[in-house]
């Protein structure tokens, strides 16, 4: 008899499904530093499309939670977690449909915040890991540095916007300015939904830990 498997945690649905979703969160904000590298369609369209997965995702998690009674954490938590998630996904996407549409091109801020967006993204999906393992501390370690990182984008935000009005000299510069303006805001958003899910991370751990 294997006498470690009966001690082993087993695998429970709704982290599985969260853990699928950050899996999904990573590899958008890993597409959308690719694009902010270089704007391609091809990428746009990928990005669209690992949008569209993880709201499947979402979906079934939802439907799970509502025929299920009893939940490994709060269900709430594990709902408002989902959606924190999902609203990264979504704020990457209209970014790049927005910058596709209004034909912008990427910035050295918007790469900076991209790339830190990509890095607590990272951090946020091991917090969960840790969260299914039974390792609160180093699950709470993992948020807390996610939130270091949304400090950042915030830090980069102030400074964009900053730099952005300081080329306001025609009314060509102006117009363009308010599109930058609208995709920093978007990646800040992004960045505050990060933030949000880190910290519901944060209080499960105190729930339960």
């Amino acid at each position: 008899m294997d006498f470690k498997a009966l001690f082993k945690r087993k695998p429970d649905k709704f982290v599985g499904l969260l853990i699928r979703q950050t899996d999904l969160m990573v590899a958008e904000l890993e597409s959308l530093t690719v694009y902010m590298e270089k704007r391609s369609s091809k990428v746009a369209k990928q990005i669209a499309q690992t949008e569209n997965e993880a709201d499947e995702v979402r979906r079934i998690l939802i439907a799970e939670l509502m025929k299920t009674f009893v939940t490994p954490y709060d269900r709430e938590d594990i709902f408002t977690l989902s959606r924190e998630i999902d609203d990264v996904l979504d704020y990457a996407n209209t970014t790049v449909d927005e910058m596709e549409i209004l034909d912008v091109e990427p910035t050295a801020y918007m790469q900076q915040m991209a790339k830190l967006l990509h890095d607590a993204s990272i951090e946020i999906k091991l917090a969960i890991e840790r969260l299914q393992e039974g390792h609160f501390t180093v699950s709470n370690d993992h948020t807390q540095h996610a939130k270091a990182l949304e400090n950042k984008v915030e830090s980069v935000y102030r400074e964009a916007l900053s730099h952005l009005f300081k080329e306001t000299t025609n009314v060509k510069r102006v117009v363009n300015m308010l599109k930058v303006r609208e995709i920093y805001r978007h990646l800040s958003n992004a960045a505050d939904r990060e933030d949000d899910a880190a910290n519901i991370i944060s209080d499960i751990v105190m729930k339960v830990g």
